[in-house]
């Protein structure tokens, strides 16, 4: 007889147990009351899920409201997936499975057309119809190496900001300034937790802001951590986690300052973006070093026929593209793409994927001859492939930016 697992939508009074159930999950302890009382309030009535076996909760996943910028500018609903777990005792025996059904099927009712996540383990998401949809790049640069090019951009102030002044300045300057495709609306308690992490020293992130000729324009978060060596005992590290500017001047105007920090041996900059054009500011451009790329947000259509009227469309033929779906199966059909808009039909597929690919094609990452090339997706009629191409292409490498 199979395991009997009961999956159900949370309520108040499970939360913190299903923040436990997570927490062990990534070999974390249990939050104490403090740390608690600060994620409590990023759990919201209807969106976090739990699968129980024998009356206990082994498995659990929830999702904030977070609007996602798709390619042409406008807003989709999203769902930003996270704190995914299951004990270790119950790995591997359906309970991840059931409760990835069950918030899919919920999101799609509620009318989400797209959820996202970050993955602890490459191999876990696909099944559920997750695909990659934008990297991004970890760089080093040695501050004492890190000379920029005399005609590099600059103008413009940078200034350290007060601790109680990161609610009232950051959130505004994020919603302000341009965002590519890929980019989430971030919440008051998306925020807040960014802020006042549980479990470290409060002062621990430090936050500063560019003004440009219009106002603030960017703005980087950044911690310190000690890498001290025998030959430079007082080295200290500045560790990039959140940088957003709004024109060049800006971007430049941030890095100098953090290359500028006294007594800093290395500065590192977290999953950026790839064709952030950072080399070109230095006069040695090999000073700035990739060190790895890796995949940023993985995204899962949950809606296909509203995910693909939402996003524009270039080129100038149409596509029929077919997608299957073994979960979410009213969006498994035939779909006519063309510059001017989408409409289902009954035509027989020019170009077939399944759900985690359109995942990745979704945002423009990557085209769908590449994906063809390499097996993800299958042409019926190999000529439409630069057809598609043309449809997909963004001019814009996609990056969401946000880690959740």
């Amino acid at each position: 007889m199979g395991t009997v697992i009961d999956v159900k939508t949370l309520g108040d009074d499970e939360y913190r147990a299903a923040h436990t159930v997570f927490r062990g999950a990534m070999h974390h302890p249990p939050a104490d009351d403090a740390g608690w009382e600060r994620v409590k309030p990023s759990f919201r009535a209807g969106r976090a899920f739990g699968a129980y076996v024998g009356g206990n909760l082994v498995g659990t996943t929830m999702s904030m409201h977070m609007p996602m910028t798709v390619p042409g500018g406008g807003m989709l609903p999203s769902a930003a997936v996270t704190r995914v777990g299951v004990r270790a005792d119950h790995t591997r025996r359906g309970a991840l499975t059931a409760v990835m059904r069950e918030q899919l099927t919920a999101l799609a009712a509620a009318g989400e057309p797209l959820a996202s996540l970050r993955a602890s383990e490459y191999a876990i998401y696909g099944r559920f119809g997750y695909g990659v949809a934008s990297r991004g790049r970890h760089v080093e640069i040695e501050p004492k190496h890190g000379r920029f090019h005399p005609l590099a951009p600059t103008g413009g102030q940078v200034r350290l900001l007060d601790r109680g002044d990161y609610a009232k300045v950051i959130p505004e300057i994020y919603r302000r300034i341009g965002h590519r495709a890929g980019a989430l609306q971030r919440p008051d308690d998306w925020w807040a937790l960014t802020f006042h992490r549980p479990g470290e020293d409060e002062h621990a992130i430090r936050a500063v802001v560019h003004t440009g000729p219009d106002g603030d324009d960017g703005f980087a978060l950044y911690r310190p951590e000690r890498n001290g060596t025998r030959d430079e005992p007082w080295g200290t590290m500045l560790v990039v986690e959140d940088l957003h500017a709004g024109s060049a001047q800006a971007t430049a105007g941030l890095w100098r300052f953090l290359l500028g920090v006294d007594v800093t041996n290395l500065v590192k900059g977290w999953l950026r973006p790839l064709d952030e054009p950072l080399e070109l500011l230095f006069a040695d451009p090999r000073n700035c070093r990739t060190k790895e790329i890796e995949d940023e947000a993985w995204l899962r259509v949950v809606d296909v026929p509203a995910a693909l009227s939402a996003r524009s469309w270039a080129g100038s033929d149409a596509v029929v593209l077919g997608v299957r779906d073994t979960i979410l199966a009213a969006n498994t059909g035939s779909y006519r793409i063309t510059p001017d808009g989408v409409s289902v039909v009954d035509d027989r597929p020019q170009l077939e994927c399944d759900v985690a690919v359109l995942g990745r094609l979704y945002l423009g990452a990557v085209a769908p001859s590449t994906l063809a090339a390499t097996g993800w997706l299958t042409a019926p009629d190999p000529a439409a492939l630069p057809a598609a191409d043309a449809l997909f292409a963004t001019g814009a490498v996609p990056w969401s930016g946000t880690f959740f």
